[in-house]
């Protein structure tokens, strides 16, 4: 009887041992997405400020991408330079000197969703880099005056604000996540 009750109590207890193992490692799971989220966010978000601060000048505007029957991918980035123009778009080009051909862009590419970098300087192979896939929004960047005012010009002293929605899909035992992201930030030598 005495063994019975003890095996008893045992399992008991080796059952809510088991228990809280389980959840502690969903718990972990859960944080470990959202913390992986923060993380790149707050990398990528400096990386664009920190370009964006020093740069000679920057573009916002509109990338087409088209693909060729030979599975070529072509981009077109088209800046939004035209008085009247609202400064909203899916791209921003940045030019971290006065060299015109020398550039970064980030853009979203609608097709396959994702928001990416690619740098264009003369003599070294362009590099398209994945930053965020799932992304939910297309026009991502707008360029605004101080009060926050979507700007219809080209002004020297915009503001960039990137405001980018994007989720990561459901997977084993997590659920999904929807996440928005914004920053505002202007160039600090203002020419």
């Amino acid at each position: 009887m005495e063994v019975l009750i003890a095996t008893a109590v045992f399992m008991l207890l080796l059952g809510g041992i088991v228990a809280a193992n389980l959840y502690g490692l969903r718990m972990f799971q859960v944080n470990e997405s959202k913390l992986n989220a923060t993380e790149w966010s707050r990398r990528t978000f400096g990386k664009i400020t920190a370009e964006i601060r020093a740069c000679n000048s920057v573009s916002v505007g509109n990338i087409t991408i088209t693909t060729n029957s030979d599975l070529t991918i072509n981009s077109f980035f088209a800046p939004l330079s035209l008085p009247g123009d609202v400064q909203q778009g899916n791209a921003l080009q940045i030019f971290p000197t006065a060299d015109t051909n020398s550039f970064i862009t980030y853009f979203v590419d609608s097709l396959d969703e994702t928001f990416r970098r690619t740098e264009n300087t003369p003599g070294v192979t362009n590099n398209t880099v994945i930053l965020a896939d799932s992304v939910t929004n297309n026009l991502i960047f707008t360029a605004q005056n101080i009060s926050g005012t979507v700007l219809t010009n080209n002004l020297n002293n915009q503001i960039i604000h990137l405001a980018l929605e994007f989720y990561q899909p459901e997977h084993f035992l997590v659920g999904a996540d929807y996440y928005k992201l914004e920053t505002s930030v202007t160039r600090r030598a203002v020419q």
